[in-house]
């Protein structure tokens, strides 16, 4: 009688098989990694602008910190900014009096598109 099971090679010959297609998705993987923090930044960035926006046009000038936006429930929670994960690196332009009057992100490093992210 003998005995069944997978010879050397054909085990040799799956795991050939089973590297080849990680090698194929681990790039399709990161890159969609890479596009969803985009989409988060950009998001992020929309809806923190548009805080400061309805701030102004409520007050009639510009926060000076964006807890304020928080506590004045125009947003839920200061965003982490997505690349640099952290809600502390978010760079603030500032008017004259000290308000918030635009935001960016504070993450080094180009876009897919090939700006930068502290253009956006």
């Amino acid at each position: 009688m003998r005995a069944r099971g997978f010879t050397l090679i054909e085990l040799m010959v799956v795991l050939l098989l089973l590297a080849l297609l990680a090698s194929i998705v681990a790039p399709v993987a990161t890159k969609s990694v890479g596009r969803a923090k985009e989409s988060t930044l950009k998001e992020d960035l929309f809806i923190l602008r548009k805080g400061l926006d309805d701030y102004y046009s409520d007050h009639g000038k510009y926060p000076e910190e964006l807890q304020t936006l928080v506590e004045e429930h125009y947003i839920r929670d200061v965003p982490k900014d997505p690349v640099t994960d952290d809600a502390g690196s978010w760079v603030l332009k500032r008017t004259d009096d000290n308000g918030i009057i635009d935001v960016h992100s504070g993450a080094d490093g180009t876009a897919r598109d090939g700006t930068r992210y502290s253009d956006w």
